[in-house]
Order: C-alpha cells, then structure tokens, then sequence
C-alpha cells in the first residue's frame, strides 16, 4: 500500500516536470514567432490585365530589400483588398519572392432594369451612379439597388424591393441588372385632425399636399404614402393658421398608422389652435436723428383692429426698409417689438427703426444650375456685391427664386466672408423640367369637338424667358397662336412680350359665314405700386367678313363688302390685384381697365375699352367662397365709322344661360333673325361656391350663380327691310354649378336656366368649360 503511494508520487513529480518543460519551452519560442520577418528582392504581380503594377504597390506599400514584419505584411494586404479594385487578392510568399495573385473587378457591359411597371427605366436610371464600360463596383451596386427602393418609397411602395444581380460575359465583363419586386401602393386612406375648432377637418385638408385616396386613385400621386411630403404638410399648416391669427399654434405630433390590411395609412394631426389675435395699437419708434418717425408713420397700412399675420408685419417691414433705402440711409433695420394682450387677443406692434451692423455683400455664389444662366438667378436679387448686406432681401429674393417654377430645389444662405464685415450669398439650386408638349381634346357646347396642339417653355435657352405656341381647330374653327415674353428686359423688371395670331371661324351661332382675323402686338409691363402693374402695347389686326348669304342681313352684308380693314393703334392696361398676395388670405379684389386706341394709319379709327372687377372673400371656417363679378365695355368708332361684327361685343363666356350670340342686337327680317353684336355690354356675375358633403378626395364641390347683363348699341341700325333692335334689355340667369378637379384640370360644369330674356334670344342650359381662377 506504502510502495503504491510512492510510486504515485513519484508519477505525479515526473508529470509535473514535464510540463514546466514544456511551458518553458513554448515561453522561449513565442518572441522567435513574433518577430517573424520578410525581406522580398522580387515582387510578381499576377492576374491583373487593367491595373498597372505601379498602382498596385502604392497600396501594398513593400519595397523590394526591405526587411517587414508579419503585421505589415497583413497590412499591406488589407490595402489593396479595400482599395475596391479587385474581387479577390492572395498573397504568396515564396522566399525572396512575393507573388501577388489578384483578380480585377469586371467591366459592366450593360445595365438594364427588370420587374419595374410603375415607374419607367428612364426615370430610375437617373438615380443609378453605376455606368457602362466603368469597373464594376458591389458597394456601388448596392447604393445604386437603395436609391431605386428609396424611389418606390417616394411613389408609395414602401414593400418594393431591389436586388443587383450580375451576368458574367467574356473578356471580363458582366451586365449588371437590378431585379425590382414592385409592391401595391400603399395610399393614404384618411387623413383627419385632432384639436381644430376654428376650423373643419375638410377646410384643412384643401391646404395640404398629400391627399385621400379618392377615384383617381390611379392616377393622382399625392394619394400616396410619403414621410416626407408630411414634412412639408406640416409647414403648410403652420403657415395657414398663422397667417390667419393664430400665432400659439402647434402641431403636437403626427401620427400614421397602417391599416389592417397593410395596404394604407391613416394619418392623424394632433394639433393646438389657441386663440385668433387681431393688431392692436401700430406706431413707429426710433432714436436715430436722421428718421422722421412722422414720414415712416405715414407708409404703414396696417391697422388696429385687423387680424394679425406674419405676412402683414414683413410687409410693413418691407415697406419702412424701402423706405429708408429711399432716402440715401444704409444699414437701416426694422425690429418689430410685440406686445401681447392677452385679456382682449391683441397684438400692440411697435416698428423700432434702428442701426444694423455694418455688414457688406462680398459676392453671390451659384451653383447647380446646368442650363438656366446665372444672370437670370442673379436679377433675383436687389442686391450686387458691394451692397450692404440685409437679411430681408436675402430671404425675399429666395422666395422670388422659388417663385420662377425653374427649379425644384432653391436653397439661399449667407456665411461670413473673408473678413468679419464680409458676407457671401450662396445659391443652391436644382432645376426640374420648365417645358411641355401637349395634345389634346376640347368640347363646347357652342363650337364643338375640338383638338389642340401645344408647346410651351418657361425658360427657352435658359434666358428665363417663355415661348409658347397653340394649334387649336374645332369642328367650324380654328386658332394658331405664337407668344414670347422677356421677364427682365433691359436688365429691369419691365417685361417685354410679342404675341402674334390668326384665327378662322365657318359658322356664328345661326348665321352662316365666314370670318378670319390675325393680330400682331408688341408689349411692356411694369409695376407701378406694390399690387398695381401697368401695360402698354402697340397692336395692328385685321379682319375680314365672307361668303354672306343672300338671305342675311344687310349690315353683315354691307359689312362684308368692306372687305379686308386693318386697325392700327396703341393701348394699355391698369391690373390692381390682392387676390394672391393680399395682407387678407381669404379675402381680395382685382381691378382691370384697359382701352385702345386705333388710329395710328390702318383702315379703321376708334376707342375700345374694356373693364373688370373682382371681389372674392370666404365665410363659414372658409368652406364658403363668396365671388362678384363686375364687367362691362364700349367700343366707340371715330370720324364717321361705322364698327363691324369682328369688333363688337358678345356675351361669348360672359355670361351663363345664353348662347355665344344668343342676346344682343338682331335683324328681325322675316327669315334670318341675324345676331350683330353690340359696341356696349355690361355684365354682372354673383356666385357662391360650397363643399357638397362629398369626400374631399373627389374634388368635387358646388355652387349657385345668378348672372345678369346686356349687349346693345349699333353704329348701323339699316336692317333688311325689317326692324333692328339694338336697345338695351336686360337679361337674366341663374343655375348650380359643379367644380370638379381632375388630372386634366378644373372643369367647371354650368345648369343654367334664362329668367329674363327676349322672344328671339337663344339659350344655353349646359356648358362644360375650365374653371376660370382670378
């Protein structure tokens, strides 16, 4: 028993030598494994065909003789693998060689698309940085594979996926095709509001962006589901309640939701109006001598009483700034000072006229734009380098770049500039397409089937100028048009327009002839107040009557027989408009009078003027839009003439319920009951417009109307034989209306009925047009 403990004693000192041998042994040799090195006084490269050899060392970094480590010989290696150059890399050291054995990326021989449907290969490939005969890249490819998902969820496919897949071919090269998997898209299904009081969740869902999935549902994009248009719903709305007096407003959050389906949203504003504020006391303040605070008191147009609005505050702004410029001062600020009531909702507003900073506009950098030229962004501003620098102007020119429709991006900021006093403008932009090409179909009740032709551009060469052109014909008629407009002539915002064009009509109304007239007109328009722009043209027409029939009346006859007559003349036109651009959001009027004046050579001598007015306001939480509608003309002929059907006036869409020529002065002969036309008319349109119940996606609202109007007076009242009434009778109508937007465009369809009338008037209860917008 004794022998056998000691033997295992024995055993057990033995095993333990052993290993403290061993352990010695391995500590001894790990420094002679570590500081394992390489010296190569040959370096072959193997496998590369593209690539020179020079390139490939630089990233290996080893010269030849030159004693390395292990680890710097792995580094080596982790440089040219991730150098992107090639599939594969393999280093073999084979003594005093080190062979290189790499494999080069193929060349991409085509790039196609495959599974797309919805949207188009053009389209996408704008958004694939991989190119023919370039190296392929697989991270490239991946990028590329992302950017065309990130294009499926911008259209509403949030489940679409893309795979890049390659083809190998010969000689090294591969087609690289994106396999796309198109999902359903998912669309908004409802949008609603959380919180609004003031006003409905239909009123607020007219201001934004996207839409709710409605009929056309296939066609419109706005129903889909963007993250980012909501983004932009967001500053829409912010901007809509501010600008209506609601200076607390908040949107606490926006909540989307998937439907049960998986195949929709529904998207939730949660919002917080607070109260409506309106102005309360207006005054301007300074301590600077040189600002007669009685002279800026005076320009200021705001007044108590009236609802607040950012808009009207720059505006005043605006207005003291300009002022200041005005009179020689630089460097002149206007803080609004705002002190809130909150006992009666009133804004007091007191305007401080003070000193800026002595800033100054170093240069005006642009980039981005690829074909429109830098003097059209440039003009943009009412500032060059040099100027002192003012904030306001910078973000109104901003706005007047956005404001051109040239691009889809414009981004305007300042940095500091070489020096502390020194400030640079840089310009941002991406431009998006500013022509179209269209054909098209047209009905009207009066002329028919019709088909157009048309071409336009809104930036012909990049100028920022417009050209146009139109073919229209219908079944008795037909129109060619061609338009130019310089926005900027002479460097000043004073545009420059010609329009020429010609026009054929076969039948009028019941009576039968033919008529053709051209019309060419040089241009100028200039602002002359902040909502007022002035107009002057030169203007050479003519027109001629044929193919009257015997049986017709004598004055269109005799007017027929004077042949071919050219008028020539100049004329202008006043345009005073708040409709867009008002102090009032909802509320707004246009004013236009304009008169030619023929004389100037030609064949004919007259005065011809024409008038309107516009009144449009909202009421109800804006549901209900209110419009009157104020129109009226005389054309007075001089020495002794005598005006012809071509010139006078009708009730052609000035008034529902009656045909083009369906009121005015008539031959009563037995046997034609011709219509003449008139040299006055005077028209007035009351109209209301108001939601249906409806959902909001079909875009379809109603209204009622009540038209009343005339057209009299003739130069020639010898008839056939029989009586001419030429005198002034009142007419009247009324009817419902349906305003329904579509992709092609607002259609406006007219129930009309005549009230007051005369026994030989013709009517007209139905007519499809384009919604007309002030």
């Amino acid at each position: 028993m004794q022998a056998d403990r000691a033997g295992a004693v024995t055993l057990l000192r033995v095993l333990s030598l052993f290993f403290f041998v061993a352990a010695a042994g391995y500590t001894a040799s790990a420094p002679q494994a570590q500081a394992q090195v390489y010296r190569f006084t040959t370096i072959q490269i193997e496998g590369n065909t593209r690539i020179e050899p020079g390139t490939i060392l630089s990233y290996v970094g080893i010269a030849r003789n030159e004693t390395i480590t292990a680890g710097q010989l792995n580094d080596g290696y982790q440089r040219l693998l991730n150098s992107g150059l090639f599939e594969t890399v393999n280093f073999d050291p084979r003594g005093a060689t080190l062979v290189i054995e790499v494999q080069e990326y193929p060349t991409i021989n085509v790039i196609s698309i495959e599974g797309n449907r919805r949207l188009k290969d053009e389209d996408l490939e704008t958004v694939i940085q991989s190119q023919s005969r370039r190296v392929y890249s697989p991270t490239l490819a991946e990028q590329d594979a992302a950017a065309i998902t990130q294009a499926y969820e911008q259209a509403g496919q949030l489940g679409a996926a893309v795979d890049p897949v390659i083809i190998r071919r010969s000689n090294n090269r591969v087609d690289l095709v994106f396999e796309v998997k198109e999902s359903r898209v998912v669309e908004v299904e409802r949008i609603s509001f959380v919180g609004n009081r003031a006003y409905s969740d239909r009123r607020l869902r007219r201001v934004l962006e996207s839409k709710q999935a409605g009929l056309f549902r296939q066609i419109i994009q706005r129903d889909t589901f963007v993250e980012d248009r909501l983004e932009f719903d967001k500053q829409v709305l912010r901007d809509f309640y501010l600008s209506r007096g609601y200076p607390d407003f908040e949107i606490l959050s926006v909540s989307s939701e998937f439907s049960r389906e998986r195949n929709a949203f529904f998207v939730v504003f949660n919002v917080r109006e607070g109260q409506q504020y309106r102005l309360g006391d207006i005054t301007v303040v300074s301590d600077l001598p040189e600002i007669d605070v009685d002279e800026f008191q005076d320009v200021v147009r705001i007044r108590g009483g009236q609802i607040w609005s950012p808009n009207a505050v720059d505006s005043t702004i605006a207005r003291l700034e300009r002022l200041a410029i005005q009179k020689d001062l630089s460097f002149i600020r206007v803080e609004p000072r705002i002190t809130r009531n909150d006992r009666n909702l009133t804004l007091d507003i007191e305007f401080a006229v003070v000193r800026g900073d002595r800033i100054f506009v170093e240069r005006i950098d642009i980039e981005g734009n690829a074909t429109t030229l830098d003097r059209v962004i440039r003009r943009q501003f009412r500032t060059v380098e040099g100027d002192p620098f003012n904030p306001r102007e910078i973000r109104e020119a901003a706005e007047r770049i956005r404001a051109l429709g040239f691009f889809s991006k414009a981004d305007v900021t300042a940095r500091e500039g070489s020096s502390a006093d020194q400030v640079i403008v840089d310009v941002d932009v991406e431009e998006q397409p500013t022509g179209s090409l269209g054909f098209g179909a047209t009905y009207s009740a009066s002329t028919g089937v019709g088909f157009t032709i048309s071409f336009a551009e809104r930036n012909f060469l990049g100028r920022g100028q417009s050209l146009s052109f139109e073919l229209a014909t219908a079944t008795d008629s037909g129109t060619y048009g061609l338009s130019f407009a310089e926005p900027a002539f002479l460097g000043r915002d004073l545009r420059f327009g010609i329009s020429a064009s010609y026009s054929e009509t076969n039948t009028v109304s019941n009576t039968f002839y033919n008529t053709r007239s051209g019309l060419f007109s040089p241009s100028l328009e200039f602002p002359v107040s902040e909502y007022g722009r002035l107009g002057v043209k030169y203007f050479l027409t003519g027109a001629e009557i044929t193919d009257v029939p015997a049986t017709s009346s004598t004055i269109l006859a005799t007017e027929a027989a004077r042949g071919l007559e050219v008028a020539s003349g100049v004329g202008y036109t006043y345009t005073y408009s708040t409709l867009d651009s008002g102090l009032n959001p909802d509320a707004g009027v246009l004013l236009r009078f304009g008169q030619d004046f023929a004389g100037i050579g030609g064949d004919l001598e007259y005065i011809r003027t024409t008038a309107l007015a516009v009144a449009e306001t909202k009421a109800w939480n804006n549901d209900l839009t209110l419009r009157a509608v104020f129109e009226g003309g005389v054309h007075a002929s001089l020495g002794g003439g005598v005006s012809k059907i071509t010139e006078r006036f009708t009730l052609n869409n000035r008034m529902r319920g009656f045909d083009i020529f369906g009121a005015g002065p008539r031959d009563l002969t037995a046997g034609n009951t011709d219509a003449l036309g008139g040299n006055y008319f005077a028209v007035a349109k009351f109209e209301a417009e108001f939601p249906l119940g409806l959902p909001e996606e079909y875009g379809v609202t109603g209204g009622v109307f009540l038209d009343v109007g005339s057209v009299w007076g003739l130069d020639n009242t010898m008839g056939s034989g029989g009586p001419v009434d030429d005198s002034l009778h009142l007419r009247s109508a009324v009817g419902v209306s349906i305003f329904w937007d579509t992709p092609i465009g607002p259609l406006r369809f007219n129930f009309s009925k005549a009230i007051q009338k005369q026994p030989y008037d013709i009517e007209r209860s139905f007519d499809l047009t384009i919604s007309t917008r002030f």
